[in-house]
């Protein structure tokens, strides 16, 4: 495991594992990101579901697939952070995706 991508990961996911499970639980979360061909689960979503798994993982205990997940992490909320809306941001479309990836703009 690169420990930049570690860092990395840990600076861009700001929410607690149990703040990401309350949160991807409301129809907010559900409403917003991409959703596949057909419908089902958004691409945002899924993804909170892996971090939910990876933020209980011990840093020794992460495979490469794992790695991969987290650099992936690492450019959505890079990207998505450069893109943000001007005005108050609480309750956006924006914010809401940004949380389904495990980070909350407005968290200190």
């Amino acid at each position: 495991m690169a420990s930049d991508t570690y860092t990395g990961f840990r600076d861009a996911v700001n929410m607690t594992a149990s703040e990401l499970e309350k949160w991807l639980a409301t129809a907010e979360a559900k409403d917003v990101g991409q959703k596949p061909p057909g419908g089902g689960e958004s691409v945002g979503h899924d993804s909170g579901r892996k971090i939910i798994q990876l933020l209980h993982t011990k840093k020794g205990d992460l495979s490469d697939a794992d790695e991969a997940h987290m650099r992936k992490v690492v450019g959505y909320v890079h990207r998505h952070l450069a893109q943000r809306p001007s005005g108050d941001v609480a309750d956006t479309k924006w914010r809401y995706s940004l949380m389904n990836w495990g980070h909350d703009p407005l968290k200190k």
